[in-house]
C-alpha cells in the first residue's frame, strides 16, 4: 500500500510461511480426524487460503504467501477451519497478530497458540462521533444539561456472511440509565453515512415536594460514559450480529463541552474468553512484515548515483553495490533491492557482468564455478526470477498444469511403490513427462529474455577465458544457472514461481521431484552422470536418456541463449493462462433494455485475451482481446457501494468487476495493466466513478463518451515482470546500510589496518573482500555520508509529521495502538508534542 503525503510514501508488504498446526482438538465422533485448511486475513478479510489437509490433527501446510498490503489494517490474522461438505465449514481457532507487534516475530519461526473465534472479538472498522454538552432551559424554567451525540459515519466495517446492513445503538452509561437509541439501518454498505443526532439529559430536576422548583441535583458528568455499538441487521432467527463498539468517557468533553473524534471499534469486554493452553492447538508461522517510508526521489540522488556507478568502479569489489553484499548478513538481502534498482535503471547487465567476471577470476576449480551463494549467484537468480517469470510461464506452465491435474503414478523407487502400481507403467509415465519437459525447455531458447541472454554471454566468455583448457566450462557456467537455478527449482516448487496457486499434493510433489532431478542432471553436462545419483533406481532410470542427442540438444540450447546477438521473439500461438478465478461482474448493457445486474463469473486471462464464463470449463460468454484494453483502473466505492472494484476500459464501454478481496483485486489490476501496457490506444485519462443515471458520478458530465477527468495511473515498463519502484528500492538499500552501519565502520577500519597491506589479516577483518583498500575506503566514506544525509531527512520528516498529527483524526483514530507506540517513540526522542 502506498500512502502519499507531499511526496513521502509508505508501502506495506508481508511474506508468510505457513508451517504446520499441532494438537488440533479431535472431531467429536468416531472418526476424530479433521480436514483442515488455514486462511490468511487482513482483519476479517480473507486474502489467501491453503490447500486442505485431510484426516489429520497435526496438518502440515508448508505454503508461502506474499502480497503488497493495499490498505490499512489492525490485525494480520490466521484461521484454522475444518471442512464440512454438508454444511458451512466450522472455525477451530485463530491467531491474530496486532500490526504493532509484527516486528517482534519478524523472520522468526514462531509457534502461536490458537484462540477461540467469537463474534464478540472479531472486530474492525472505525466510527466518527461528535459530542456536545449544552444548557437548555425547559418550558418550566428549569436549567437542564443535554448531551447531543452525533453519529456521523463508519468506515471499513466487517462483512458478515456476505453482507453488511449496519446500524448504531447509542446509550448513556450511568446510575439508573438503560435507554438505548438506534440509528436507521443502512443497507448493503460497510462504510455507512448515518449523520444522526441523539439527545440525553444529564441533569435531573428533583420532586417539587421536597425542594423548590428550581433546585436541581447535578449528576457527576465525569463519571458518565457514552456507549456506541455497531450491529448488522439480520433476518435470521439468530438475531442481529455485533460488529464492534466504543465507550467514550464524558470527561473528554473538557471545559468547552465539545468533542469530535474518530474511534477504532473494540470487541466487547467478554469477547476474549481464554481457554486452557493447548486446548485448541497451535500454528507455526514465519512472518516477515516490511514498511518502507519512501522520501521524494531527489533525496536518494547521492546514494543511487553511487550504486549505479558500481559497474565502472575498478576493482568492482570496491563499489557501493559490492560493499552492500559484503556487510549484509545474507547475500539475498542485498541482491533483491540491488537487482530491482539496476533493472529499473537499465544497468543490470554491466553490473552483473562486472561482479561475475571478478568471481570467475577468484575461482580456482572450474567444477565449482558459480556453485556458492555469492552476491553474483544471488543477483543472477533474482534477475532470472524478475525478467524470466513470463518465460517460465510460457515454457512450463501448460505441462506442469497437466501433471498436477492428471495425477499419473510416477514412483520408480521399488520401496515406495504401492501395491496397485506397476513399476514399468510408472517408469514409462515418468519418462514421457521428462521427455516432454526436456523438449519444451531445449526448444524455448528463442524466447529467452534478452537481459538473461546478455548475462549468459558474459558468463560464458569470462569462464572460457579463465579456464581455457576445459572445453565444457563455457556450457557449465550457463547451465549452472538456467537448469540448476531456474528450470529445476520451478519444476520442483511450481507454487514459488507462480506456476501453481498451491504447493502440489504429496504424490504430485514426488513426481515433480523425480522430474526435476532428471532435468537438472540432463542440463549439467557432467562427465559421469550416473554418479550424480545416490539412488540406484535413479541411475537406472537415467539410462533412458544417456544418449548423445540429449547432450547435443542441451549444448545447442545453451549456445542459443548465450548468444550476444539479439533476435525477435516468435509469436506464441498457444494461449498461456496467466491468471484465472471467480469474480463478480456487472452486466455491460449491450442490450438496450437488458438488466445491468451483478453476477459471479469465472474469469480467465491469457496472453491473448480476457474472457469470462458461467463456470470453470464452460464456453466463454465474453471475450476481450488484450489489444482492446485501453486502461485498467480502480473504481470508486461510491459507484455501486461495493469495495474492491475495478474497471477494464474498452473502446465502447467499461466492464465493472469486483475482486474477491483487496489483494486479489490489486493482483488482477496489476497483471491486466502489464499485459496491455503496450497497446496503441492506451488512455491518458479515465473516469474513476461509473456512468449512472445519465451522468458520470465523478465529474457530473452527461455525455457517456466524455473524455476522462482523472489521469490514468503511471505507465509500467513493457516487460510484464519489471514493475519496479526505483525510489522504494533505494529506500530499502538505505535501510540495509543503516542497519549494518557498524559493519561499514569495521570495513573502514580494515581498509586502514596495516594487516590489509602486508600482514596476516585480523580475524575480525578477514570476512571482507578488499582488493584495493584506498578505493574501498573512499567509497565507504561516500556511502556513510549519503546514509547519514538520508537519516537526517527521515528524522526531519518524522518531526514534521509528529507536530501536525492529531490523535483522534480519521488517519489515527483513538484506540490506534500502533500510533500510540509511535507517539511514545517520538516523545522519547523529540521535544515536540501533539
Amino acid at each position: 500500500m502506498a500512502v502519499e503525503d507531499e511526496g513521502f510514501r509508505v508501502f506495506q508488504s508481508v511474506k508468510v510461511k505457513i508451517g504446520e498446526a499441532k494438537n488440533i482438538p479431535p472431531y467429536p465422533g468416531p472418526n476424530r480426524m479433521r480436514d483442515c485448511y488455514c486462511t490468511v486475513n487482513l482483519d476479517q478479510e480473507e486474502v489467501f487460503r491453503t490447500k486442505i489437509i485431510e484426516k489429520s490433527l497435526c496438518p502440515f501446510y508448508g505454503e508461502d504467501f506474499s502480497c503488497e498490503i493495499p490498505r490499512s489494517f489492525r490485525h494480520l490474522s490466521f484461521y484454522i477451519f475444518d471442512r464440512d461438505v454438508f454444511r458451512r465449514d466450522s472455525s477451530i481457532g485463530k491467531v491474530a497478530v496486532k500490526k504493532e507487534d509484527l516486528q517482534k516475530y519478524h523472520g522468526k519461526d514462531t509457534w502461536f497458540q490458537l484462540h477461540p473465534v467469537s463474534a464478540d472479538s472479531e472486530v474492525q472498522g472505525k466510527v466518527h462521533l461528535e459530542l456536545r454538552l449544552s444548557e437548555v432551559i425547559t418550558d418550566s424554567g428549569v436549567v437542564c444539561h443535554k448531551l447531543a451525540t452525533r453519529v456521523l459515519e463508519c468506515q471499513d466495517l466487517p462483512i458478515v456472511n456476505g453482507q453488511c446492513d449496519p446500524y448504531a445503538a447509542v446509550s448513556l452509561l450511568g446510575p439508573s440509565r438503560s435507554e438505548a437509541k438506534k440509528t436507521k439501518v443502512k443497507r448493503k454498505t460497510n462504510s455507512p453515512q448515518f449523520d444522526e443526532v441523539f439527545y440525553f439529559e444529564v441533569t435531573r430536576p428533583l420532586s417539587y415536594s421536597t425542594k423548590r422548583q428550581f433546585d436541581v441535583e447535578e449528576e457527576d458528568v465525569d463519571k458518565l460514559a457514552l456507549r456506541v455499538d455497531l450491529w448488522t441487521a439480520s433476518n435470521l432467527k439468530f438475531g442481529d450480529e455485533f460488529l464492534g463498539g466504543v465507550q467514550v468517557p464524558l470527561k473528554v468533553l473538557g471545559n468547552d463541552g465539545v468533542h469530535d473524534a474518530w474511534y477504532f471499534l473494540q470487541p466487547r469486554d467478554n469477547g476474549n474468553k481464554s481457554l486452557k493452553a493447548d486446548e485448541l492447538g497451535s500454528l507455526r508461522l514465519n512472518i516477515v512484515y516490511t514498511e518502507d517510508h519512501v522520501l521524494p526521489s531527489d533525496h536518494y540522488g547521492p546514494l543511487r548515483d553511487l550504486l549505479l556507478q558500481s559497474a565502472d568502479v575498478k576493482p568492482v569489489s570496491s563499489s557501493a553495490a559490492h560493499i552492500l553484499g559484503e556487510v549484509c548478513r545474507e547475500k539475498q538481502e542485498a541482491a533483491v533491492p540491488l537487482v530491482r534498482l539496476f533493472l529499473h535503471c537499465g544497468k543490470i547487465v554491466p553490473f552483473v557482468c562486472a561482479i561475475a567476471h571478478a568471481e570467475v577470476n577468484r575461482t580456482q576449480d572450474p567444477n565449482t564455478i558459480f556453485r556458492g551463494n555469492s552476491l553474483t549467484s544471488k543477483c543472477i537468480d533474482e534477475t532470472m526470477k524478475l525478467a524470466g517469470m513470463h518465460y517460465l510461464q510460457v515454457t512450463l506452465k501448460p505441462i506442469i498444469d497437466e501433471i498436477c491435474t492428471d495425477h499419473k503414478p510416477c514412483e520408480i523407487d521399488p520401496v515406495k511403490l504401492k501395491e496397485s502400481e506397476n513399476l514399468a507403467t510408472n517408469t514409462e509415465n515418468l519418462r514421457q513427462y521428462v521427455d516432454r519437459i526436456f523438449n519444451v525447455i531445449t526448444t524455448s531458447g528463442v524466447r529467452c529474455p534478452t537481459v538473461m541472454s546478455d548475462i549468459f554471454f558474459s558468463l560464458r566468455e569470462s569462464a572460457a577465458t579463465r579456464f581455457q583448457v576445459d572445453q565444457d566450462v563455457r556450457y557449465t557456467a550457463v547451465s549452472s544457472f538456467i537448469f540448476l537455478r531456474f528450470f529445476a527449482p520451478a519444476i520442483l516448487s511450481p507454487n514459488l514461481f507462480q506456476l501453481r496457486p498451491h504447493h502440489p499434493d504429496p504424490c504430485t510433489s514426488r513426481t515433480l521431484t523425480l522430474i526435476s532431478k532428471t532435468i537438472q542432471t540432463l542440463g549439467s553436462l557432467a562427465k559421469s552422470k550416473s554418479a550424480n545419483f545416490k539412488e540406484s533406481y535413479m541411475a537406472a532410470f537415467y539410462d533412458y536418456f544417456n544418449e548423445q542427442k540429449y547432450a547435443d540438444a542441451v549444448k545447442n540450447f545453451l549456445d542459443l541463449i548465450s548468444s550476444s546477438g539479439r533476435w525477435d521473439q516468435r509469436s506464441i500461438e498457444t494461449p498461456i493462462v496467466l491468471k484465472e478465478g471467480i469474480m463478480i461482474k456487472r452486466a455491460q448493457g449491450r442490450n438496450r433494455f437488458g438488466m445491468k445486474n451483478f453476477k459471479k463469473r469465472w474469469f480467465r486471462l491469457t496472453n491473448h485475451e480476457l474472457t469470462y464464463h458461467k463456470s470453470k470449463g464452460d464456453n466463454s460468454l465474453c471475450s476481450i482481446p488484450i489489444a482492446n484494453i485501453m486502461a485498467v483502473e480502480r473504481l470508486e466505492e461510491e459507484s455501486f457501494k461495493m469495495k474492491n472494484m475495478f474497471q477494464v476500459i474498452q473502446p465502447e464501454r467499461a466492464l465493472y468487476i469486483q475482486g474477491s478481496n483487496c489483494v486479489e483485486a490489486r493482483d488482477w489490476i496489476d497483471i491486466l495493466t502489464k499485459v496491455s501496457q503496450c497497446n496503441r490506444k492506451r488512455l491518458m485519462t479515465y473516469h474513476p466513478s461509473a456512468y449512472l443515471n445519465g451522468h458520470w458520478l465523478c465529474c457530473k458530465t452527461s455525455s457517456d463518451s466524455a473524455p476522462g477527468c482523472t489521469p490514468c495511473t503511471g505507465g509500467l515498463p513493457a516487460n510484464i515482470q519489471l514493475d519496479v519502484d526505483g525510489d522504494r528500492e533505494s529506500e530499502r538499500i538505505y535501510a540495509l546500510f543503516s542497519s549494518y552501519m557498524f559493519k561499514l565502520v569495521k570495513m573502514q577500519e580494515a581498509c586502514g589496518s596495516k594487516s590489509v597491506y602486508d600482514g596476516p589479516e585480523l580475524e575480525e577483518y578477514s570476512s571482507f573482500i578488499i582488493d584495493d583498500p584506498q578505493e574501498t575506503y573512499k567509497i565507504l566514506k561516500l556511502i556513510i555520508s549519503a546514509v547519514q544525509g538520508l537519516e537526517g531527512h527521515h528524522t526531519q520528516y518524522r518531526r514534521d509529521q509528529f507536530k501536525k498529527t492529531k490523535y483522534g483524526s480519521q488517519e489515527h483514530p483513538i484506540g490506534d495502538k500502533s500510533f500510540q507506540c509511535y507517539i511514545r517513540q517520538q516523545s522519547e526522542s523529540s521535544t515536540y508534542s501533539i
